[in-house]
């Protein structure tokens, strides 16, 4: 309690107290008018910036949504408008009869599903090996055989010289590969897969993915699984020819 409020006498009313007078120049007057539009201006500026944000969050959510009922077996529609991906060309944009050229899009996309996948599976299993994709790969087309030179590994996977001498180099230090002089040509070195060793680091890793294959086989004919097969080996040439092409035109460019 202050002093004036103690010595004042209890039945009486207090003084009114004068309300204070607000002191200062027409300046000032300006100062709180450009305040007020800078802060009108920050909010607007604010509130737009929240708007963005929200725009991207609702493009995210729907490119995310997109992706996953893309990836999901069976929940999207490959009719015209399912060529998600504006490729140079659709099958749907020909002159096929509709029923056609839906199935021409679904088997394109489900080419284009599966190759993404093996990749990404490709990938997966290497870093669990605890070697790159690329020596992966070429420890794979070195399987088929047994044992290529280096030249013919070269000539499979379309790297370099150079960059197959990494790979064979890398592959020795793990213990995945062997490599000599062909006895018969010493300009030549022969490089040859150690079994045992790829057997128990490489082959354990893709085992689970093996048996699901043989599995989805049993459900299969055997006239239907020797049109799958003629389906693979055309593919692999169509493949093959198209890395000859795009490695000749890289060396082009």
């Amino acid at each position: 309690m202050s002093g004036d409020l103690a010595g004042a006498d209890p039945g009486q009313p207090a003084p009114a107290q004068p309300e204070p007078t607000r002191q200062g120049s027409g300046h000032d007057g300006k100062g709180q008018g450009a305040a007020t539009a800078e802060d009108a201006g920050a909010g607007a500026a604010g509130a737009e910036a929240a708007g963005q944000d929200r725009a991207q969050q609702r493009d995210a959510g729907h490119v995310a949504a997109m992706q996953e009922r893309a990836w999901k077996g069976g929940a999207v529609q490959h009719g015209p408008a399912g060529w998600d991906v504006p490729w140079p060309e659709s099958p749907a944009a020909g002159e096929e009869a509709p029923g056609r050229a839906d199935l021409e899009v679904a088997f394109a996309t489900a080419m284009r599903r599966t190759g993404a996948l093996m990749q990404l599976m490709g990938q997966a299993a290497a870093d669990q090996i605890g070697i790159n994709a690329t020596d992966l790969n070429c420890l794979n087309i070195l399987s088929f055989s047994g044992h290529m030179t280096a030249g013919e590994l070269a000539r499979a996977t379309g790297l370099t010289t150079a960059s197959i001498t990494g790979v064979i180099d890398r592959l020795e230090e793990a213990g995945y590969v062997t490599r000599e002089r062909d006895p018969h040509d010493r300009r030549r070195v022969v490089v040859t897969l150690s079994l045992d060793q790829a057997i128990r680091n490489v082959a354990s890793v893709f085992l689970p993915v093996m048996r699901d294959w043989r599995e989805l086989a049993t459900r299969y004919s055997d006239d239907e699984l020797r049109l799958i097969v003629d389906f693979y080996a055309r593919m692999e040439q169509v493949f093959r020819n198209n890395l000859i092409r795009l490695r000749t035109e890289g060396r082009d460019s």
